[in-house]
């Protein structure tokens, strides 16, 4: 795309590196509230992450292994995870005691003290109460450093805990002298197959003195699923002894190679390295501000978005890929933990700023996975594609640098991948290929999926078009307008579809499972490839700067299920997840950048600080910080896959920036902007004219229920009253084309079991079609529910029981009934008195949501709704910890004939989620759908 930039001239200042950017670094904050960030000590982009840990279990708050409210450590690993919402790593774990030897993580954790400890980028330091020891960190690239100062004389002890945290599917240790020993760590978790070898060394010998393995071994090598050593030496008052781990993705050479890095035990200067290392990357944008508070806040969110990506080969280029084999790194640095949902929004484009180099040995990485995984990443982690979160978001990392002049990576290939990535047939997109959207019937977060793909689907337009690949171009444009099929023009909201129709009932401030982390508030907004339609579709710049007020001044409280993710609201925008990140920058393209300004200044004041709970949601991998590092410039990334920027006022008076590899700062205002891609004032952004070969949106189809006992009203609209609407009854399965479907004008009655089909004409052009299948009930019983259904589980209301249709295992659906905390009863009236001989409930367990199995189903029967016999009772044989979704058909077949009109049915709740659930002590809920009795 070609702009029209007044060029701006600047000067260019020479930078030292010797300035100490590292001293404004507090890694502790982010580690308190729901920040999720870890302490210890790393370097920029480093394969080490050598931390303490003070969770073990795997919760929620605890995903990077530690939480500033904890007292306990339980250890030192070498690998974290910085601000996730899932709980990983924590390989390698060694901690010192002092005495008696035990392998309980009870008895050999120690309380600490926060007045003991201390952390700066690259350092961490530790005093453990509990045997009086003094315990230092450092790190290089690839090698953690441990310096333990032993306070009281006596035995001292280092354990190696390989059964710390995650599943360990394989151990082994191989002792190679009284120095040095090989590990090798394989283990599950988010990562379902993670390899970690290490290369541990010790500053003086070691004595191994217990061994706990459940594997034969002979005594200098131990294997097993169960794994855990200490190593001993007696040591005087003030002794130090000092600890090497040097990391490998892929063998035990390889860590013998990487702890290279680390030659010989000079303590201090390795910590003084991993300093200039931090100095070095800090270095590439310069604020001057006299607050220090607001210099921490600001170094840190920097540190933040440079402690991950993590570099994942050896020294000699070595590393696994994603088909678990080795291979060779040639002309470029493979790197992993990929939380692209993330940090595609500003991450990645602030990587094209300050690390060019960087951009593209990811994007090689990206490509990489894709020929030995056969897909780009989605959440990839330790070579493991996790599946975590939506879309196909490296598409958007691509683009962004393609049309950024990024190079050093394959154009062409890119281009092959996003396209692979685009028409698979995953998560729903076999649905929005075929119709311009996913509905509930097809997908969970059916609408946050339609819309991602879209904008997705725009970035690879974009690549399309640097390539001069016209068909891709226009193809992908055209999918890029499929967020107006999820656009419902009368509320002004994005909404959910089901059976063809607008989803029932409808609050925009409801999180639920048609939306990733958020409510509708939330994503009604995210249509970045397309802001001038999105003005547009809202009724233009007025109305859409009304609904943007509306949103930010409205009730900061959401409904529906509880998500702890969306946190930082103001009214219904929540900062602290990243479907918001962009949405204060939206009054620059209606001409308000003073809006723009307010909001984004408060949000850097309010909730970024120098504390402990200084971010107000996860981390992210350094998207939430990126967000902060950006903003306070006075830059935002709207639109990654576009080379512009958009301006609001930057929070420090001075700021310079190192463009790319280079070592010279240049004054933010003053930067050619070619260098960096064009901003675009509020004014240039309102001027900006959609060119979109914009799609006809699908008409929606509109009844009471899915269901009916004897004839059911259809009605069809569109969004425009002038549209020409064509329909067809297909009641035979009969093969259509749009020859055969006829002109609507009315609503209209059927009386069977139909499918409608409907689509919109315009000249030549018709929109996808859409479909909805309605069924007429196999009988005419009702159903009176005594208990309460969770609103968010209504499977279409009390009828959605008896109506003839099963609830499949992907629950998200909409089709399944929810109590919680309570048995369910329901008594179902047969009209009038039957011989029964059969009674059916079908169930379901997805125990990782919280879902269980009835302890035991009842079945009563009677003649008169008063007094009732009991049939019989099934029993639930799936243990309460399965973890597999499974669905149980409570049958009963009574051993003789039964005369009654009402059958009551009773499902027992199991009651708490058990010890050793994720949700321990939480109510779990019963799923229950079609009810059948014969």
């Amino acid at each position: 795309m070609k702009q029209k930039v007044a060029l701006v001239f600047f000067f260019i200042v020479t930078f030292s590196f010797s300035q100490n950017f590292s001293h404004y670094v507090n890694p502790i904050i982010g580690t308190s509230g729901h920040g999720h960030t870890y302490p210890g000590a790393t370097v920029p982009f480093g394969m080490v992450q050598l931390s303490p840990d003070t969770r073990i279990d795997g919760s929620w708050d605890g995903c990077s292994g530690y939480h500033y409210d904890d007292k306990i450590i339980y250890g030192f690993s070498h690998t974290h995870l910085n601000g996730t919402g899932c709980s990983d790593f924590g390989d390698i774990m060694l901690m010192p005691t002092m005495g008696k030897v035990s392998f309980n993580p009870n008895e050999y954790s120690s309380s600490f003290s926060h007045v003991n400890e201390k952390a700066t980028a690259g350092f961490y330091s530790v005093k453990l109460d509990k045997h009086n020891i003094n315990v230092n960190l450092t790190a290089s690239t690839r090698v953690g450093f441990h310096q333990y100062t032993f306070n009281n004389a006596g035995q001292a002890n280092i354990i190696l805990d390989l059964n710390h945290r995650d599943k360990l599917i394989e151990g082994v240790v191989r002792v190679i002298n009284a120095n040095t020993i090989e590990v090798l760590r394989r283990s599950e978790a988010w990562a379902k197959d993670q390899y970690v070898y290490a290369r541990i060394e010790f500053s003086v010998p070691m004595q191994l003195n217990m061994v706990e393995a459940n594997q034969e071994n002979r005594t200098d090598f131990y294997s097993g699923t169960k794994l855990k050593m200490s190593f001993s030496k007696q040591v005087k008052k003030g002794e130090k002894i000092l600890v090497k781990v040097a990391l490998s993705p892929t063998s035990y050479q390889g860590a013998k190679l990487n702890m290279s890095e680390i030659k010989n035990w000079d303590f201090s200067k390795a910590r003084k390295n991993a300093e200039k290392l931090w100095d070095k990357e800090l270095s590439k944008i310069e604020v001057k501000e006299s607050d220090k508070n607001k210099l921490t806040v600001f170094y840190t969110a920097l540190y933040h978005t440079m402690v991950q990506p993590n570099i994942a080969q050896d020294v000699d280029g070595k590393y696994r890929g994603r088909d678990n084999q080795i291979h060779q790194a040639i002309g470029f640095e493979y790197y992993s933990v990929f939380s692209l949902w993330d940090t595609f929004r500003a991450a990645h484009p602030l990587y094209t700023l300050i690390e060019k180099k960087r951009t593209a040995d990811f994007i090689n990485t990206f490509l990489k996975q894709y020929e030995q995984g056969s897909r780009l990443p989605v959440w990839e982690l330790a070579s493991n594609e996790t599946d975590c979160m939506i879309g196909y978001h490296s598409v958007s990392v691509m683009a962004d640098a393609m049309v950024k002049g990024i190079t050093g990576f394959d154009y062409e290939k890119a281009f092959e991948a996003a396209k692979h990535a685009a028409m698979a047939d995953r998560f729903g997109l076999d649905a929005y290929k075929k119709n311009g959207f996913i509905s509930m019937d097809d997908e969970p977060e059916s609408v946050s999926k339609t819309l991602e793909y879209a904008y997705d689907d725009w970035c690879i337009a974009q690549m399309a078009q640097i390539l001069g690949k016209k068909e891709g171009y226009e193809y992908f444009m055209k999918r890029s307008q499929n967020w107006k099929n999820v656009f419902d023009w009368n509320t002004g909201f994005m909404r959910p579809k089901k059976n063809g129709g607008w989803y029932k009932p409808f609050d925009p401030k409801e999180i639920n499972n048609n939306y990733t982390e958020g409510n509708s508030w939330q994503y009604s907004f995210f249509v970045p490839q397309d802001i001038p339609g999105m003005i547009a579709a809202y009724g233009g710049a007025a109305k859409f700067e009304a609904k943007l007020d509306e949103m930010f001044n409205s009730e900061s409280k959401t409904t529906g299920r509880e998500q702890v993710d969306v946190t930082g609201l103001i009214g219904q925008y929540a900062h602290g997840n990243e479907p918001s990140h962009h949405m204060a920058y939206l009054y620059n393209y209606v001409g308000k950048p003073e809006k723009t300004a307010e909001k984004v200044h408060y949000i850097l004041d309010n909730f970024y600080k120098n504390a402990p709970d200084g971010l107000i949601g996860n981390e992210d991998c350094g998207q939430m910080s990126a967000w902060y590092v950006l903003s306070a410039m006075g830059i935002y990334d709207v639109i990654p896959g576009k080379p512009e920027w958009t301006e609001t006022k930057p929070l420090y008076k001075t700021i310079k920036m190192k463009i790319g590899d280079s070592n010279e700062l240049s004054n933010i205002d003053q930067i050619d902007k070619k260098r960096i891609g064009v901003y675009k004032t509020a004014h240039e952004l309102m001027s900006i004219n959609s060119s979109f070969s914009s799609i006809i949106p699908v008409p929606v189809i509109q009844s009471e229920s899915k269901t009916f006992k004897d004839s059911l009203k259809i009605e069809i609209v569109s969004q425009n009253p002038n549209d020409s609407i064509y329909y067809f009854i297909n009641d035979k399965n009969e093969y259509l084309t749009k020859e055969t479907f006829i002109s609507y004008n009315n609503p209209f009655e059927i009386k069977e079991t139909s499918t409608i089909l409907a689509c919109i004409k315009k000249e030549n052009s018709y929109s996808n079609e859409i479909a909805a299948t309605f069924i007429k009930k196999p009988n005419k019983y009702t159903i009176n529910i005594k208990s309460t259904y969770n609103p968010q589980y209504h499977a279409g209301g009390p009828e959605g029981l008896i109506d003839g249709i099963y609830g499949s295992e992907n629950w998200r659906k909409g089709d399944w009934q929810g109590y919680q905390g309570q048995d369910f009863e329901a008594v179902v009236d047969l009209q009038k008195e039957q011989i029964i001989t059969l009674f059916s409930a079908n169930c379901l367990q997805d125990s990782r949501s919280w879902i269980l199995m009835p302890t035991q189903v009842d079945y009563y029967v009677s003649s008169d709704n008063i007094n009732f016999t009991l049939a019989g009772s099934v029993e639930n044989k799936i243990p309460a910890m399965e973890t597999e979704t499974k669905i149980n058909d409570f049958f009963l077949k009574s051993q003789q004939p039964l005369q009654a009109r009402y059958v009551k049915v009773i499902a027992h709740n199991y009651g708490k989620l058990p010890e050793g659930h994720q949700g321990f002590g939480g109510d779990a809920f019963i799923f229950i759908d079609e009810i059948t009795i014969k």
